[in-house]
């Protein structure tokens, strides 16, 4: 189903409802806004392909439908990370975009940006990305610009990208130690906690943490000589 020409209208519905079923919030998504007959007319094209069922007033996702339209979201959250992560957009701008430029990552296209990225789990507004076969096998390129700090190797530098946003204190925590977007990071071992350096400060963090901070990579470099403060899930470590 994914090599399907859809028009805009059709993919526009498609992903509403799917948001609509799976998200139970269509706020959480801001699509293109359509007239009453490019509505009707992206209706009858799906309905002619199977991928939904019409009754009464009320339109459903056929199984069929639910795969394109997870699809459509997916390749539409992937345009956002990438205009936000890697343009640097703007969210507004992102966000508007991100409605159209979604329509050129087709099937195969949005698994080489998804590696690219990272395999990022959420959009810029929180809402979660659908996997695809790359993310499923752990696809990994050399041309990766944004990794979580859990995939990179002791010694590489770069700036935090952003926080994935699932655990609101792990967030907070981090912002508090400095470890905000935009802040340069260097990361100095992996075992046996995380540990990277913002500023002067150095911070330990598991791994399920390290798997949340996201980094535009940069280059690498020999670590920096210790730091005096430590920091790991809220206490002090090292010397004082």
């Amino acid at each position: 189903m994914t090599d399907l020409e859809l028009s805009e209208s059709a993919e526009e519905i498609l992903a509403s409802l799917w948001v609509a079923k799976t998200e139970r919030n269509e706020s959480s998504r801001q699509g293109c806004d359509l007239e009453i007959g490019d509505r009707e007319a992206g209706l009858a094209q799906l309905g002619d392909l199977g991928l939904v069922h019409q009754e009464g007033g009320a339109v459903s996702l056929t199984p069929a439908g639910e795969v394109e339209a997870a699809s459509i979201i997916r390749r539409e959250r992937l345009a956002e990370r990438l205009l936000t992560d890697v343009l640097a957009l703007g969210e507004e701008q992102a966000t508007e975009a991100a409605c159209r430029f979604e329509h050129i990552l087709r099937k195969g296209i949005d698994d080489q940006v998804c590696t690219l990225l990272g395999h990022p789990k959420a959009c810029p507004h929180g809402s979660p990305i659908p996997p695809g076969d790359c993310c499923r096998t752990g696809a990994r390129s050399a041309g990766t610009v944004i990794s979580s700090l859990a995939d990179l190797t002791p010694g590489q530098t770069g700036t935090i990208a952003y926080l994935q946003g699932t655990r609101r204190d792990m967030v907070q925590r981090m912002l508090a130690m400095g470890a905000a977007p935009g802040a340069p990071i260097v990361l100095l071992q992996t075992a046996p906690s995380y540990v990277f350096q913002v500023g002067q400060t150095q911070v330990a963090v598991d791994r399920e943490t390290a798997e949340d901070i996201y980094v535009r990579i940069g280059g690498r470099r020999s670590p920096p000589a210790p730091s005096r403060r430590w920091f790991g899930r809220g206490r002090r470590w090292g010397r004082r």
